[in-house]
């Protein structure tokens, strides 16, 4: 039992973890943030805002909140600690934690993908690793934009292996469920959006409108879905319907998708993807962390999946030109 006076350190503090560390904070609980060098001037020039897609809107003024680029200093004292560093940071940040971290803190990863938790505990021994799902997307302002402000900008529930108790919070809300991995590879294949928001350069909400859109996502979740069969995985219900009835939903004509569709679209108009943002900062994506499982599955099993093959390959010349989000239409990502 971990009580509300522990110290919660949220390592790796990007857009999820600053607004995951807001919550807490505003919650009373306390709550140190290790971010990068930029974040920690941000935050420290003006304070942090986090808002969220049904109106709520809270500052944390500059100093009310404890943030620190120092891994021993934000890590030494922790109880708990979110993991919520980009998939290919896992071992970088495994090698702090077990570095600077006392052995009994509780880990929980609250990262994309599919086995950073796995990857948290083979890093670290026997240390008590947790799983976790992040259902929602957050965006956050812009670098010279003061307060820095981080927006929740769709809805869902946190699912927790444990924990609940401590990190449910206004804002944050968490529940505890029995089999975390199967909601991440559900939450995987919505995942698979991500690169098309990356490579088209339009918000979510208008990429969801457009049926040419929609069925590139589709095909992308038919072939995950196939090779998750293959390979007998069964992906669990993130939000709204199975995994499996999605793709149909996707492909319905517009009249009849806005129509039934009402909780995907319940998104933000501004809400891009985290895949978006990198491509956008010059940073390496989790394209083999999400279309790049998809692959894996699909050379093991012996199942086709072009059209994830064809966007991880534009999601990989994007990165290597670093000229930002390409702006593609859907007919240059498909080839048709």
């Amino acid at each position: 039992m971990v009580s509300n006076s522990a110290s919660i350190v949220i390592a790796g503090a990007g857009s999820i973890g600053c607004y995951a560390g807001a919550c807490l904070a505003l919650a009373g609980r306390k709550v140190t943030l290790l971010a990068r060098p930029r974040v920690v001037s941000a935050i420290e020039d003006g304070g942090l805002q986090v808002s969220d897609l049904d109106g709520l809107d809270r500052l944390l003024p500059a100093g009310s909140l404890t943030v620190t680029d120092d891994p021993k200093a934000a890590l030494a004292g922790a109880d708990v600690i979110l993991v919520t560093v980009k998939s290919g940071a896992t071992e970088e940040m495994a090698g702090l934690i077990a570095t600077h971290a006392p052995e009994q803190a509780v880990i929980v990863s609250l990262q994309n993908g599919v086995d950073n938790v796995d990857r948290l505990r083979l890093a670290l021994g026997g240390r008590n690793v947790l799983a976790g799902m992040v259902p929602f997307n957050v965006i956050q302002s812009g670098e010279s934009e003061r307060p820095l402000r981080v927006h929740r900008a769709t809805s869902g529930t946190v699912l927790i292996e444990g924990l609940a108790e401590l990190l449910n919070v206004e804002g944050f809300a968490i529940a505890e469920h029995g089999d975390i991995k199967a909601v991440q590879w559900g939450k995987l294949l919505f995942n698979l959006g991500n690169a098309l928001v990356a490579l088209s350069d339009l918000p979510l909400a208008t990429m969801l409108s457009d049926r040419r859109w929609r069925r590139l996502l589709a095909a992308q979740m038919a072939e995950g879905l196939a090779t998750m069969r293959a390979a007998g995985i069964k992906p669990g219900r993130v939000t709204g319907p199975p995994p499996a009835l999605i793709p149909t939903l996707l492909r319905l004509p517009n009249w009849l998708f806005l129509r039934l569709a009402r909780r995907m679209l319940a998104v933000d108009p501004s809400a891009r993807s985290s895949m978006w943002e990198d491509l956008a900062r010059g940073r390496p994506t989790e394209i083999e962390y999400l279309q790049g499982k998809v692959l894996a599955l699909a050379r093991n099993t012996g199942t086709p999946a072009p059209v994830n093959a064809r966007v991880a390959a534009l999601i990989h010349d994007a990165e290597a030109k670093k000229a930002g989000p390409p702006g593609l239409s859907p007919e240059a990502i498909s080839g048709g």
